[in-house]
Protein backbone atom coordinates (compact mmCIF):
# COMPACT_ATOMS: atom_id res chain seq x y z
CA UNK A 1 0.00 0.00 0.00
CA UNK A 2 1.29 3.33 -1.14
CA UNK A 3 1.98 6.05 2.16
CA UNK A 4 0.98 9.58 1.66
CA UNK A 5 4.02 11.76 1.78
CA UNK A 6 4.58 14.88 4.74
CA UNK A 7 4.48 17.17 2.34
CA UNK A 8 0.77 15.29 0.84
CA UNK A 9 -0.06 14.99 4.14
CA UNK A 10 0.22 19.04 4.52
CA UNK A 11 -1.58 19.58 1.21
CA UNK A 12 -4.81 17.23 2.68
CA UNK A 13 -4.65 19.81 6.06
CA UNK A 14 -4.82 22.56 3.24
CA UNK A 15 -7.64 21.50 0.98
CA UNK A 16 -9.89 20.85 4.56
CA UNK A 17 -9.26 24.26 5.86
CA UNK A 18 -9.66 25.99 2.32
CA UNK A 19 -13.46 24.78 2.40
CA UNK A 20 -13.92 25.79 5.43
CA UNK A 21 -12.66 29.19 4.40
CA UNK A 22 -14.82 29.19 1.47
CA UNK A 23 -18.10 28.74 3.31
CA UNK A 24 -17.21 31.58 5.90
CA UNK A 25 -15.75 34.24 3.64
CA UNK A 26 -19.53 35.35 2.13
CA UNK A 27 -20.52 35.50 5.73
CA UNK A 28 -17.66 37.95 7.03
CA UNK A 29 -17.66 40.33 3.84
CA UNK A 30 -20.69 42.18 5.46
CA UNK A 31 -19.10 43.08 8.45
CA UNK A 32 -17.23 46.22 9.04
CA UNK A 33 -13.01 46.52 8.40
CA UNK A 34 -12.61 46.80 12.71
CA UNK A 35 -14.74 44.10 13.32
CA UNK A 36 -13.86 41.86 10.21
CA UNK A 37 -10.11 41.79 11.10
CA UNK A 38 -11.06 40.60 14.66
CA UNK A 39 -13.18 38.00 13.90
CA UNK A 40 -10.91 37.06 11.10
CA UNK A 41 -8.17 36.56 14.26
CA UNK A 42 -10.39 34.57 16.29
CA UNK A 43 -11.77 32.79 13.10
CA UNK A 44 -8.50 31.86 12.18
CA UNK A 45 -7.43 30.02 15.99
CA UNK A 46 -11.10 28.27 15.73
CA UNK A 47 -10.43 27.05 12.32
CA UNK A 48 -7.34 25.98 12.79
CA UNK A 49 -8.52 23.59 15.78
CA UNK A 50 -11.24 22.41 13.72
CA UNK A 51 -9.29 21.85 10.46
CA UNK A 52 -6.51 19.99 13.01
CA UNK A 53 -9.74 17.48 14.67
CA UNK A 54 -11.48 17.36 11.17
CA UNK A 55 -7.63 16.08 9.48
CA UNK A 56 -6.87 13.62 12.34
CA UNK A 57 -10.50 12.08 12.87
CA UNK A 58 -10.64 11.30 9.06
CA UNK A 59 -7.07 9.61 9.34
CA UNK A 60 -8.09 7.79 12.32
CA UNK A 61 -11.64 6.19 10.11
CA UNK A 62 -9.41 5.83 7.16
CA UNK A 63 -6.67 3.30 9.68
CA UNK A 64 -10.51 1.84 11.01
CA UNK A 65 -11.51 0.98 7.42
CA UNK A 66 -8.02 -0.31 6.37
CA UNK A 67 -8.24 -2.89 9.93
CA UNK A 68 -11.40 -3.57 8.96
CA UNK A 69 -10.73 -4.52 5.76
CA UNK A 70 -7.92 -6.83 6.98
CA UNK A 71 -9.75 -8.70 9.36
CA UNK A 72 -12.33 -9.55 6.58
CA UNK A 73 -9.69 -10.86 4.55
CA UNK A 74 -7.83 -12.53 7.66
CA UNK A 75 -11.25 -14.29 8.58
CA UNK A 76 -12.06 -15.54 4.77
CA UNK A 77 -8.74 -17.00 4.89
CA UNK A 78 -9.75 -20.67 5.38
CA UNK A 79 -13.08 -21.42 4.38
CA UNK A 80 -13.35 -24.49 6.12
CA UNK A 81 -13.59 -23.14 9.63
CA UNK A 82 -16.89 -23.52 11.17
CA UNK A 83 -19.51 -26.66 11.73
CA UNK A 84 -20.43 -29.13 8.89
CA UNK A 85 -23.39 -31.51 9.00
CA UNK A 86 -22.06 -34.86 7.11
CA UNK A 87 -23.63 -37.54 5.50
CA UNK A 88 -21.92 -40.52 5.32
CA UNK A 89 -22.76 -43.67 2.88
CA UNK A 90 -26.09 -44.89 3.61
CA UNK A 91 -27.06 -41.47 4.84
CA UNK A 92 -25.73 -41.74 8.08
CA UNK A 93 -24.96 -39.22 10.01
CA UNK A 94 -21.92 -37.56 10.86
CA UNK A 95 -19.78 -34.01 12.03
CA UNK A 96 -17.31 -31.90 11.85
CA UNK A 97 -16.33 -29.09 13.70
CA UNK A 98 -13.08 -27.04 12.62
CA UNK A 99 -11.18 -24.01 14.67
CA UNK A 100 -8.55 -21.67 14.34
CA UNK A 101 -5.83 -22.64 17.08
CA UNK A 102 -2.57 -20.81 17.37
CA UNK A 103 -1.69 -20.10 14.12
CA UNK A 104 -2.86 -24.00 13.07
CA UNK A 105 -6.43 -25.50 12.75
CA UNK A 106 -8.09 -28.09 15.04
CA UNK A 107 -11.23 -30.11 14.49
CA UNK A 108 -13.47 -32.77 16.26
CA UNK A 109 -15.54 -35.78 14.54
CA UNK A 110 -18.25 -37.95 15.02
CA UNK A 111 -19.07 -40.67 12.22
CA UNK A 112 -22.04 -42.07 12.61
CA UNK A 113 -21.69 -43.39 16.37
CA UNK A 114 -19.71 -42.95 19.29
CA UNK A 115 -18.45 -39.45 20.63
CA UNK A 116 -17.25 -36.34 19.32
CA UNK A 117 -13.99 -36.32 19.33
CA UNK A 118 -10.51 -34.19 18.75
CA UNK A 119 -9.00 -35.72 15.02
CA UNK A 120 -5.22 -36.46 15.86
CA UNK A 121 -4.38 -33.86 12.62
CA UNK A 122 -5.54 -31.36 11.31
CA UNK A 123 -3.56 -29.23 8.03
CA UNK A 124 -4.30 -27.93 4.96
CA UNK A 125 -2.57 -28.69 1.43
CA UNK A 126 -2.81 -26.40 -1.05
CA UNK A 127 -6.78 -25.98 -1.23
CA UNK A 128 -7.87 -29.37 0.48
CA UNK A 129 -8.34 -29.91 4.53
CA UNK A 130 -6.52 -32.82 5.44
CA UNK A 131 -8.07 -34.71 8.71
CA UNK A 132 -5.94 -37.91 10.62
CA UNK A 133 -8.43 -40.09 12.55
CA UNK A 134 -6.72 -42.60 15.30
CA UNK A 135 -8.02 -46.16 15.69
CA UNK A 136 -6.92 -48.77 17.82
CA UNK A 137 -7.67 -52.61 17.36
CA UNK A 138 -6.79 -55.52 19.58
CA UNK A 139 -4.36 -58.01 18.17
CA UNK A 140 -3.31 -61.38 20.16
CA UNK A 141 0.37 -62.73 19.59
CA UNK A 142 0.96 -66.23 19.11
CA UNK A 143 1.60 -66.49 23.03
CA UNK A 144 -1.48 -64.92 24.01
CA UNK A 145 -0.43 -61.69 24.49
CA UNK A 146 -2.96 -59.01 24.05
CA UNK A 147 -1.37 -55.59 22.31
CA UNK A 148 -3.08 -52.49 20.71
CA UNK A 149 -2.62 -51.95 16.91
CA UNK A 150 -2.87 -48.27 15.83
CA UNK A 151 -4.01 -47.37 12.80
CA UNK A 152 -4.26 -44.04 10.93
CA UNK A 153 -7.46 -42.92 8.71
CA UNK A 154 -6.70 -39.90 6.12
CA UNK A 155 -9.67 -37.82 5.52
CA UNK A 156 -9.21 -35.29 2.92
CA UNK A 157 -11.79 -32.25 1.92
CA UNK A 158 -12.22 -29.89 -0.40
CA UNK A 159 -15.00 -27.17 -0.68
CA UNK A 160 -17.67 -27.88 -3.30
CA UNK A 161 -20.33 -24.58 -3.89
CA UNK A 162 -21.62 -24.59 -0.54
CA UNK A 163 -20.65 -28.07 0.42
CA UNK A 164 -17.92 -30.31 1.24
CA UNK A 165 -16.43 -33.23 -1.14
CA UNK A 166 -14.49 -35.84 1.59
CA UNK A 167 -12.76 -38.76 0.75
CA UNK A 168 -12.18 -41.28 3.70
CA UNK A 169 -8.96 -43.65 3.24
CA UNK A 170 -8.20 -46.33 6.33
CA UNK A 171 -5.63 -49.26 6.26
CA UNK A 172 -7.08 -52.46 6.78
CA UNK A 173 -6.92 -53.94 10.22
CA UNK A 174 -4.95 -56.77 8.77
CA UNK A 175 -2.46 -54.64 7.01
CA UNK A 176 -3.77 -55.74 3.38
CA UNK A 177 -5.18 -52.89 1.18
CA UNK A 178 -7.41 -50.51 2.48
CA UNK A 179 -11.25 -48.89 2.79
CA UNK A 180 -11.64 -45.84 0.72
CA UNK A 181 -15.44 -43.95 0.49
CA UNK A 182 -16.34 -40.61 -0.84
CA UNK A 183 -19.32 -38.60 1.25
CA UNK A 184 -20.26 -34.94 1.90
CA UNK A 185 -21.06 -32.54 4.36
CA UNK A 186 -22.89 -28.94 4.13
CA UNK A 187 -22.23 -25.85 6.59
CA UNK A 188 -24.31 -26.12 9.71
CA UNK A 189 -27.20 -22.83 9.62
CA UNK A 190 -25.95 -19.94 11.97
CA UNK A 191 -26.94 -20.66 15.32
CA UNK A 192 -30.03 -19.01 16.85
CA UNK A 193 -29.56 -16.56 19.71
CA UNK A 194 -30.85 -18.51 23.16
CA UNK A 195 -34.21 -17.87 23.45
CA UNK A 196 -35.95 -16.61 26.37
CA UNK A 197 -38.29 -19.25 28.02
CA UNK A 198 -40.72 -17.75 29.86
CA UNK A 199 -41.80 -16.31 26.59
CA UNK A 200 -42.31 -19.70 25.26
CA UNK A 201 -45.85 -20.53 24.42
CA UNK A 202 -46.87 -24.50 24.23
CA UNK A 203 -49.66 -26.45 22.92
CA UNK A 204 -51.75 -29.11 24.44
CA UNK A 205 -49.86 -32.27 25.86
CA UNK A 206 -49.69 -34.92 23.38
CA UNK A 207 -49.42 -37.85 25.34
CA UNK A 208 -46.91 -40.25 23.26
CA UNK A 209 -47.38 -43.46 25.09
CA UNK A 210 -50.68 -44.96 25.52
CA UNK A 211 -49.65 -47.43 28.66
CA UNK A 212 -51.13 -50.51 26.60
CA UNK A 213 -49.62 -51.25 23.29
CA UNK A 214 -46.77 -49.68 20.63
CA UNK A 215 -49.60 -47.86 18.52
CA UNK A 216 -47.68 -44.86 17.49
CA UNK A 217 -43.69 -46.18 18.11
CA UNK A 218 -41.86 -48.13 15.83
CA UNK A 219 -38.17 -49.49 15.35
CA UNK A 220 -35.94 -47.05 13.30
CA UNK A 221 -33.95 -50.60 12.01
CA UNK A 222 -36.94 -52.65 10.73
CA UNK A 223 -34.07 -55.75 10.68
CA UNK A 224 -33.32 -55.01 14.18
CA UNK A 225 -34.33 -57.46 16.78
CA UNK A 226 -37.22 -55.99 18.71
CA UNK A 227 -36.74 -56.29 22.20
CA UNK A 228 -39.70 -53.69 23.39
CA UNK A 229 -42.82 -54.86 25.31
CA UNK A 230 -45.53 -53.03 27.08
CA UNK A 231 -45.65 -54.26 30.61
CA UNK A 232 -47.47 -52.99 33.26
CA UNK A 233 -48.32 -49.76 31.79
CA UNK A 234 -44.86 -49.44 30.88
CA UNK A 235 -42.72 -49.24 28.04
CA UNK A 236 -39.84 -51.94 28.35
CA UNK A 237 -37.28 -52.89 26.35
CA UNK A 238 -35.73 -56.37 27.14
CA UNK A 239 -32.26 -56.64 25.80
CA UNK A 240 -31.30 -60.25 26.85
CA UNK A 241 -27.44 -60.82 25.42
CA UNK A 242 -26.22 -64.46 25.68
CA UNK A 243 -22.33 -64.50 27.37
CA UNK A 244 -20.27 -64.13 24.31
CA UNK A 245 -22.87 -63.53 21.77
CA UNK A 246 -24.36 -59.94 21.12
CA UNK A 247 -27.87 -59.33 19.87
CA UNK A 248 -28.90 -56.20 18.10
CA UNK A 249 -31.99 -54.76 19.56
CA UNK A 250 -33.72 -51.76 17.66
CA UNK A 251 -33.73 -48.40 18.99
CA UNK A 252 -37.66 -46.90 19.36
CA UNK A 253 -39.06 -43.95 17.45
CA UNK A 254 -42.57 -42.42 17.56
CA UNK A 255 -44.39 -42.11 14.42
CA UNK A 256 -44.48 -38.34 14.69
CA UNK A 257 -42.18 -36.30 14.12
CA UNK A 258 -41.60 -32.67 15.91
CA UNK A 259 -39.63 -28.88 15.96
CA UNK A 260 -39.43 -27.73 19.34
CA UNK A 261 -41.23 -28.85 22.34
CA UNK A 262 -41.05 -29.66 26.10
CA UNK A 263 -40.85 -33.14 26.84
CA UNK A 264 -41.34 -35.21 30.27
CA UNK A 265 -40.69 -38.75 30.98
CA UNK A 266 -40.06 -41.41 33.90
CA UNK A 267 -37.07 -43.58 33.51
CA UNK A 268 -35.74 -46.62 35.32
CA UNK A 269 -32.04 -47.64 34.90
CA UNK A 270 -31.53 -51.14 36.05
CA UNK A 271 -27.28 -51.54 37.75
CA UNK A 272 -25.27 -51.04 34.59
CA UNK A 273 -28.12 -49.65 32.29
CA UNK A 274 -27.53 -47.48 29.42
CA UNK A 275 -30.01 -46.17 27.27
CA UNK A 276 -30.78 -42.31 25.59
CA UNK A 277 -33.63 -40.32 24.81
CA UNK A 278 -33.11 -38.93 21.18
CA UNK A 279 -34.84 -35.04 20.74
CA UNK A 280 -35.59 -34.91 17.04
CA UNK A 281 -33.66 -38.02 16.32
CA UNK A 282 -30.09 -36.17 16.37
CA UNK A 283 -29.71 -35.14 19.69
CA UNK A 284 -29.40 -37.88 22.40
CA UNK A 285 -30.12 -36.76 25.83
CA UNK A 286 -27.67 -39.70 28.06
CA UNK A 287 -29.40 -41.84 29.81
CA UNK A 288 -27.04 -44.48 32.42
CA UNK A 289 -26.52 -45.31 35.53
CA UNK A 290 -24.17 -42.61 37.28
CA UNK A 291 -25.40 -42.34 40.85
CA UNK A 292 -22.29 -40.99 42.82
CA UNK A 293 -19.94 -40.35 39.63
CA UNK A 294 -18.38 -37.05 38.73
CA UNK A 295 -20.71 -35.30 35.88
CA UNK A 296 -19.04 -35.68 32.83
CA UNK A 297 -20.00 -35.74 28.90
CA UNK A 298 -21.37 -39.35 29.40
CA UNK A 299 -23.11 -39.37 32.29
CA UNK A 300 -27.03 -39.28 32.96
CA UNK A 301 -28.32 -36.51 32.04
CA UNK A 302 -25.67 -34.94 29.46
CA UNK A 303 -25.73 -33.94 25.68
CA UNK A 304 -23.55 -37.38 25.09
CA UNK A 305 -20.08 -36.32 24.17
CA UNK A 306 -20.78 -32.82 23.60
CA UNK A 307 -22.53 -30.92 26.92
CA UNK A 308 -21.51 -32.10 30.45
CA UNK A 309 -24.31 -31.79 33.11
CA UNK A 310 -23.53 -28.97 36.15
CA UNK A 311 -24.71 -31.49 38.92
CA UNK A 312 -25.03 -35.28 39.11
CA UNK A 313 -28.78 -35.22 39.72
CA UNK A 314 -29.25 -39.15 39.10
CA UNK A 315 -30.65 -41.69 41.88
CA UNK A 316 -29.41 -45.26 42.42
CA UNK A 317 -30.48 -47.42 39.91
CA UNK A 318 -33.60 -49.26 39.73
CA UNK A 319 -35.35 -45.66 40.77
CA UNK A 320 -37.85 -44.05 38.84
CA UNK A 321 -36.08 -40.72 37.83
CA UNK A 322 -38.08 -37.68 36.29
CA UNK A 323 -36.77 -35.73 33.41
CA UNK A 324 -37.75 -32.49 32.41
CA UNK A 325 -36.73 -31.67 28.98
CA UNK A 326 -36.80 -28.52 27.26
CA UNK A 327 -35.48 -27.85 22.96
CA UNK A 328 -36.15 -24.39 21.51
CA UNK A 329 -33.87 -22.96 18.99
CA UNK A 330 -31.02 -25.96 19.14
CA UNK A 331 -31.07 -24.73 22.89
CA UNK A 332 -31.75 -27.01 25.26
CA UNK A 333 -32.51 -27.51 29.31
CA UNK A 334 -32.60 -30.43 31.41
CA UNK A 335 -34.46 -30.70 34.72
CA UNK A 336 -33.15 -34.21 36.05
CA UNK A 337 -35.06 -35.66 39.89
CA UNK A 338 -36.08 -31.38 39.71
CA UNK A 339 -32.38 -30.09 39.33
CA UNK A 340 -31.76 -28.10 36.42
CA UNK A 341 -28.39 -29.87 35.64
CA UNK A 342 -28.58 -27.92 31.17
CA UNK A 343 -29.58 -24.22 31.45
CA UNK A 344 -30.73 -23.44 27.54
CA UNK A 345 -27.05 -24.88 26.60
CA UNK A 346 -26.76 -24.52 22.37
CA UNK A 347 -26.19 -27.90 20.84
CA UNK A 348 -23.72 -27.57 17.51
CA UNK A 349 -24.63 -30.54 16.32
CA UNK A 350 -25.64 -34.00 15.93
CA UNK A 351 -24.35 -37.28 18.62
CA UNK A 352 -23.48 -40.63 17.77
CA UNK A 353 -26.45 -42.41 16.61
CA UNK A 354 -28.33 -39.49 15.39
CA UNK A 355 -31.15 -40.79 12.69
CA UNK A 356 -29.37 -37.93 10.15
CA UNK A 357 -27.00 -34.29 10.63
CA UNK A 358 -29.60 -31.85 9.55
CA UNK A 359 -30.31 -29.36 12.49
CA UNK A 360 -33.57 -27.49 11.05
CA UNK A 361 -35.58 -30.77 10.12
CA UNK A 362 -38.02 -31.95 12.43
CA UNK A 363 -37.36 -35.40 14.01
CA UNK A 364 -38.87 -37.88 15.75
CA UNK A 365 -38.56 -38.53 19.62
CA UNK A 366 -36.69 -41.91 20.08
CA UNK A 367 -35.45 -44.02 22.69
CA UNK A 368 -32.45 -46.12 22.59
CA UNK A 369 -32.37 -49.65 23.19
CA UNK A 370 -29.51 -51.41 21.34
CA UNK A 371 -27.64 -51.34 24.38
CA UNK A 372 -29.50 -52.78 27.88
CA UNK A 373 -32.37 -53.02 29.34
CA UNK A 374 -34.33 -50.39 30.41
CA UNK A 375 -38.24 -49.21 31.29
CA UNK A 376 -39.80 -45.83 30.53
CA UNK A 377 -43.21 -44.31 31.07
CA UNK A 378 -45.29 -41.37 31.29
CA UNK A 379 -44.06 -39.86 28.05
CA UNK A 380 -45.90 -36.57 27.53
CA UNK A 381 -44.72 -33.82 24.78
CA UNK A 382 -45.86 -29.93 24.43
CA UNK A 383 -44.87 -28.43 21.02
CA UNK A 384 -43.58 -24.94 20.76
CA UNK A 385 -46.17 -22.81 19.27
CA UNK A 386 -44.61 -20.79 17.00
CA UNK A 387 -45.77 -17.40 15.34
CA UNK A 388 -49.48 -17.93 16.54
CA UNK A 389 -49.56 -21.22 14.83
CA UNK A 390 -48.96 -24.56 15.81
CA UNK A 391 -45.70 -26.07 15.64
CA UNK A 392 -45.40 -28.81 12.58
CA UNK A 393 -46.29 -31.95 13.68
CA UNK A 394 -45.43 -34.53 11.01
Amino acid sequence: MRMNTKAQRGTNREEICSGFAIFSGPLISYLSPARRTNLLAVNRSYLHIVCMVTFLFSRMMAAVLILAAASGIAAAVNPFVGDWELTLPDKAAGWLGVEESAGGLRASMMMVAGSVEPVAGAKMEGDQLVLIREHFVEEKSAAGTKTRKRILETIHARISGDGLKLTSVKPHDKGEGEERFEFGGRRTPPMPPAPNLEKVKYGKPISLFNGHDLTGWRLTDPKADNGWIVEDGKLVNKAAHEEGKHKHYGNLRTDKEFEDFNLKLEVRVLTNGNSGIYLRGIYEVQVEESYGKPPTTHNMGAIYSRIQPKENASKPAGEWQKFDITLVDRHVTVVLNGVKVLSNEPVRGCTGGALWSDVSRPGPIYLQGDHTSIEYRNIVLQPVLKRGRRADLR
